[in-house]
Parts: C-alpha cells; sequence; structure tokens
C-alpha cells in the first residue's frame, strides 16, 4: 500500500524535473522499467513510459503539468469526485471498477477501452482496476480515494509495457492510497461493514442476459478470485441489498453538464472529425468504394490524434441511405447519388457524432437539391430551440421537429392523407440525444427535462423516401441525415460540429475542391 505524503510528492516531484533535465541518454530506472530521457521537438518524453497512460512526465507534448488527462486537469477530476459524495447521505461508499479487456478471438484483443464512469471519475486508463471514495464531511477534500490497480510487473512489462506504480497513482491521480488489486475485496468487506449505503454499479449487460445477482457482482468486484469461503459470505453479507444503490444515475446527473474543459475536448473532437468530413467530400468520387471511403475517414481522424472512432462508420449510397445504421460499407458508389457519411472520432475520451450528405459527383439535381434543403431549414430552426431560455426539453424539440419537417415536406409535394403514408415512414428517429464520454451519453439522463446550459446534444433530423407510390417520385430512393453537435448555451446555440460544411454551396465547393482543400 503507497500513501499519499507532501513529502513524499514533493520528492518525486523534483526527482521527475531532475532527470527530464538531464542528458537525453541517460537511463533512468523507474518502476522496474528502463527509460531513457529524449527531447523532440522541445518536448520531453520517457522511452520506453514507466507509466500505464500518457502523463506529463512521458508525454509532454499531449498532456501539460497540471492535467491528469489530455485537456481535463486534476483539479476538474477532484471536483467531479467532491460533488459527487456531496450529494450523497453520510456514511456513503461509492464502489466503481474499470473495464475489462475484450478479446476478439482466443487472446487476441481490442485495443482496450475505459469504462465510461469510472474515466470520468478517475482519469485511470487500465483494466484490472477500481477505486473507492468515502464520504468525509470533516476532511478538506470531503472525501477518502483508494486507488486498486495491478501495479509493476517486470515480467509482463516486456511483452505490454508498463504499467502505473501504486507511487504514481497517488501522484498522478490524487488518490489518498493505492493498493494492489489482489486487496479489493478485503478492504471492500471492511469499509463496507460499517457503511450505510454503497452505491455501486456493474459492467452492463445485454437486455438478454440475467439479472445481475449479489453473488456475480462480487465475481467481478473480485479479480484475484483468491477469497476463501467464510470471507466470500462475509462480502456478501457486507453488501446486503438495503445497503446497495445503485451509481449509474448519480454520475450520470454529472456527466450531463459539462465543464469548460469537456467543452473544449469535446470541440477539438468535432472540429477533427468536421474537417475529415470536409476532405472525404473531396475525396469521394463516382465508381469508388463505400469502404474506401470510410477507411479514409477513419485515416484522416487518426491522423489527427484520434484514439478511435466513436462508432462504426456509415458510409451510404444511393438506396443504402434509406438504413439507418447502414455498416457494410461494401458497395460502389454510383454517378449522380447521394452519400450520407455518419462518422466521427473519438478523441481524448470524448465522442463526436456529425452526418453529411452531398452528391458524389459533387453537383447537387434539382430535387437532390429540394429535398436537401427541406431538411436544412428544418435542422436550422431546430438548433435555435438548443437553449436554456427555450425551456424545452429533447422530447419537445422532436415533437417540433416532426411538426416542423411535415410542413416542409408538404410545401415540396409530399401529401399526408389518412391511412397513407405517414411523416413517421419517412422521418422514423428521434431528433438527437446527449453525446460525451459515451456516444449516447448515460441513458440516466432524461429527455423530457428541459435543456440546461453545458449540456451537449445532436440534432440530427433525417428524411429517408422508400419507392412507395404515396410519395413523389422524383425523391424515392433518396436518404438524406444533418446532423451537428451542439453545446447548449444560455441563451446561444453553439454548433460545435461547425467545421463539416452543410449549406450546399459549401458543400459542392468542397466537393470541387473549390474551397482550397485537399483529399489528405
Amino acid at each position: 500500500m503507497f500513501v499519499r505524503s507532501l513529502s513524499t510528492a514533493a520528492v518525486k516531484a523534483a526527482f521527475a524535473s531532475t532527470r527530464l533535465a538531464s542528458s537525453p541518454h541517460a537511463l533512468i530506472h523507474h518502476a522496474r522499467c528502463y527509460a531513457s530521457a529524449i527531447t523532440v521537438n522541445g518536448f520531453s518524453q520517457l522511452k520506453p513510459t514507466p507509466y500505464g497512460q500518457p502523463l506529463a512526465a512521458s508525454h509532454a507534448h499531449l498532456i501539460r503539468t497540471e492535467e491528469t488527462t489530455p485537456g481535463i486537469p486534476q483539479e476538474e477530476y477532484d471536483r467531479r469526485r467532491r460533488e459527487l459524495m456531496e450529494s450523497l447521505p453520510d456514511d456513503s461508499l461509492v464502489v466503481c471498477v474499470a473495464g475489462q479487456v475484450k478479446y476478439m478471438s482466443g487472446r487476441e484483443s481490442y485495443k482496450f477501452r475505459q469504462s465510461s464512469d469510472f474515466w470520468y471519475l478517475t482519469g485511470f486508463d487500465e483494466p484490472e482496476a477500481a477505486v473507492i471514495l468515502e464520504k468525509r464531511p470533516s476532511t478538506r477534500r470531503g472525501y477518502y480515494m483508494r486507488m486498486f490497480s495491478t501495479g509493476t510487473d517486470t515480467a509482463k512489462e516486456k511483452w505490454d509495457g508498463a504499467k502505473t506504480s501504486p507511487e504514481d497513482v497517488v501522484q498522478y491521480f490524487d488518490a489518498d492510497e493505492a493498493e494492489h488489486i489482489s486487496t479489493f475485496p478485503s478492504v471492500l468487506r471492511s469499509l463496507a461493514s460499517t457503511a450505510s449505503y454503497v452505491y455501486l454499479d456493474v459492467p452492463s449487460h445485454s437486455k438478454r442476459s440475467r439479472a445481475v445477482s449479489p453473488r456475480s457482482l462480487l465475481k467481478y468486484l473480485s479479480p484475484s478470485g483468491g477469497l476463501s469461503r467464510s470471507e466470500y459470505d462475509n462480502l456478501l453479507e457486507s453488501l446486503s441489498s438495503s445497503k446497495r444503490k445503485a451509481l449509474a444515475p448519480e454520475v450520470g446527473r454529472l456527466r450531463a453538464i459539462k465543464s469548460k474543459y469537456e467543452h473544449n475536448v469535446m470541440r477539438q473532437a468535432a472540429e477533427i472529425s468536421g474537417r475529415a468530413h470536409n476532405k472525404v467530400m473531396r475525396f469521394t468520387e463516382p465508381g469508388m468504394s463505400e469502404h474506401a471511403v470510410a477507411a479514409h475517414f477513419e485515416y484522416l481522424c487518426a491522423r489527427e490524434g484520434s484514439q478511435r472512432p466513436a462508432y462504426v462508420p456509415v458510409v451510404a449510397s444511393g438506396p443504402n441511405g434509406l438504413i439507418i445504421h447502414y455498416t457494410p460499407n461494401n458497395q460502389l458508389i454510383a454517378d449522380g447519388e447521394m452519400v450520407l457519411i455518419d462518422a466521427a472520432c473519438e478523441y481524448n475520451g470524448y465522442a463526436s457524432d456529425i452526418t453529411r450528405t452531398f452528391p458524389a459527383n459533387g453537383t447537387f439535381t434539382p430535387e437532390q437539391a429540394t429535398l436537401y434543403n427541406a431538411v436544412l431549414t428544418v435542422q436550422k430552426q431546430l438548433i435555435a430551440l438548443c437553449t436554456e431560455a427555450s425551456c424545452m426539453s429533447l422530447m419537445q424539440i422532436h415533437r417540433e421537429s416532426c411538426n416542423m419537417m411535415r410542413k416542409e415536406l408538404e410545401r415540396i409535394g409530399f401529401r399526408f392523407p389518412l391511412g397513407a403514408g405517414s411523416v413517421d415512414t419517412l422521418y422514423p428517429h428521434l431528433v438527437g440525444h446527449p453525446v460525451g464520454i459515451d456516444l449516447h451519453e448515460s441513458s440516466h439522463i432524461d429527455k423530457n427535462e428541459p435543456l440546461k446550459a453545458g449540456m451537449v446534444i445532436t440534432i440530427e433530423p433525417g428524411v429517408y423516401v422508400p419507392p412507395y407510390i404515396e410519395f413523389p417520385k422524383a425523391f424515392h430512393n433518396i436518404g438524406i441525415r444533418i446532423e451537428d453537435e451542439v453545446l447548449v448555451g444560455k441563451e446561444q446555440p453553439d454548433i460545435l460540429s461547425v467545421t463539416a460544411p452543410k449549406e450546399i454551396a459549401d458543400i459542392e465547393g468542397s466537393c470541387k475542391g473549390l474551397l482550397g482543400l485537399t483529399p489528405f
């Protein structure tokens, strides 16, 4: 166990600055991993890193000294934990566990992505980890934080690289104590036995799976699997159903309103994705495969620092655009077709979400332009409602979007007599959703509550015209969706995805290279 000590932290900080200032050829022995101090473009680095994720000492080009994760300072993570604990009753305990490594086949794993709530509370990006927060109102922070992780392992480091040591967990992640994950069950049992409430959640399961029992919960919360029968029974008893409370709704309430630091990171994510949309319009040509366009989009985002796509991209050409979640991306783009691209990146822990629709050959036909302008008119009117002053909820905005869409479609020749095709047939999805660390932010956010300044939502009306006789033939097999990320303001909305063109003149200019952008 490593416990916070001001003197220790000061010594470690001084040692870190000294070693980085030393000769770039000097070898540093740290956490049983040798790292060389190397300066590139004025930035100090440690290669290989002695930590389990980028930190200021090893990745100065990505993260500042005061930050825990890129763009998010240590004080922001402390604020989140403080606000969470202040909202809970006295004698409360919060237990949050890290995500699990997921496997594609056999021992071949996917790239690890941290559990969203665990990331929100800690910024720690390693699996097999947990945090316990104990409410202590009389202390300076109002809580006591214990972190559990695998720590350093010389043998594994040769294969997978270093993990963060307990000392560094205390220093860089602001924990009061850091222990090996094997001690987690016994510490939890001890603390839970005296707590009045224990707030925790389990990893998400599909709706088809059985309800999670305390016994299966404890199997997950005990990575070491080393509990004796008596210890196991005692831990079960300490987590009785009367004490257990759901953590996700409490964290979801905090995650709904984004801080200024989150706004900045999300703006960067949206700008990266928006520029990729712009360049992909220039890149796309008739005869090209949808998968080539999808690959180019992902490449453009990765080149700018995106860690992963926020979701599987949709590149739907022609009638494929009628399938809202079309992801095969395996057909050829024909001349004269519209191309609907719903794609965006995840950047420094935050998702973006943008959709654009454009002509494959760079020029809208009159019919395509007419339908596109109808959707765009609705979308722009809806974005204007995304303010706290409007006192509207996301569901109210959706209902307004249906009314607006009906009027716009009737204006261009659609008819909706009783018993014929309805607006729901053409526009079958919700107008938008909250976005943040998750693409579809916490399901615990109430879509019927009025929007608040600081929320980030998508506004994405769409029209998908099947070849039905009741709809104008000129618009058959055209799918159009226009989606932006919007930061809700007090009086004015702020469109984070503004770098992605959506006016017809701008789209055609991007497609034809008239705006000075290259495909790469």
